[in-house]
């Protein structure tokens, strides 16, 4: 097996290797919410113009981490809106409605595409999963909601659950979770186990198009006590004869500071 390239950065865009009129899911558990909007604020620090939104829900209080949030409008009004909020903020967030729960509620697959296709925007940033707060998940069958024309799909995981005996409190779809990893309650959470997350055709990459560059984001490195199991966990992304993931970048959101991991040519 080949060495694996590593370096060192300091911002996002350039850790997910991000270009312009990018179309980005995020996937998985573990700071997807917050990985958004971060990047949202760096892109547009560096001049960009970015629409983020949710193919699922998002707390509304979340929402409004965006310059503007715009939801509850007619289909009419909504492009204007959109327009004029990036030509002035740069950044706006988009949903359908606002829930009496307090969430926003998404909009479709298609609708991703239709704003992707429409908006003049540099960046869209779809949160295409829900994990309820929880560092590791594994997708149920209508999981994740990708849109087709995603042309980047980072799948996040929280490592303060790696070696950690396996609770419902650190899994989202934790049946599901137990069938893909193979471990059981109780048992330790293992990079053994973990890396079948990302590989797994029923795993946190379901439904990425083909087309799509796949990234593992493995986030909360702050929180780890031990990091020579998140590199083992990389080594074992990294190192297969044919990998679903492209780069993994490990770090903490607002941490500042991002390792980014490559297969060697």
């Amino acid at each position: 097996m080949g060495r694996r390239l590593e370096t060192t950065v300091t911002d996002l865009a350039t850790a997910l290797d991000l270009r312009a009129r990018a179309h980005i899911a995020i996937v998985g558990g573990g700071g997807k919410t917050s990985l958004m909007f971060a990047l949202a604020d760096e892109l547009v620090v560096s001049g960009y113009r970015v629409l983020t939104t949710t193919t699922t829900k998002i707390r509304h209080r979340e929402a409004l981490s965006a310059p503007l949030a715009v939801f509850n409008l007619p289909e009419s009004a909504r492009h204007e809106r959109i327009a004029r909020g990036l030509d002035k903020h740069k950044h706006v967030f988009f949903g359908r409605k606002l829930l009496s729960s307090g969430k926003v509620e998404g909009i479709d697959p298609l609708g991703a595409d239709a704003l992707y296709r429409e908006h003049p925007a540099d960046f869209l940033i779809a949160e295409a999963d829900g994990a309820a707060g929880r560092p590791l998940k594994a997708p149920a069958p209508h999981e994740p909601v990708i849109p087709a024309s995603a042309t980047v799909v980072i799948a996040v995981m929280g490592l303060e659950a790696m070696g950690k005996n396996l609770t419902p409190e650190l899994v989202f779809r934790l049946e599901r979770f137990q069938a893909l990893t193979e471990i059981s309650l109780g048992m330790r959470v293992t990079p053994e186990s973990l890396v079948r997350l990302f590989h797994s055709s029923k795993g946190l990459f379901k439904g990425a198009p083909p087309s799509a560059r796949r990234v593992a984001f493995l986030n909360k490195r702050d929180l780890l006590s031990d990091h020579q199991e998140a590199f083992k966990l990389v080594d074992l992304l990294i190192r297969q004869p044919v990998s679903a993931v492209d780069r993994v970048v490990v770090g903490t959101v607002h941490g500042g500071v991002y390792s980014v991991i490559r297969k060697k040519p």
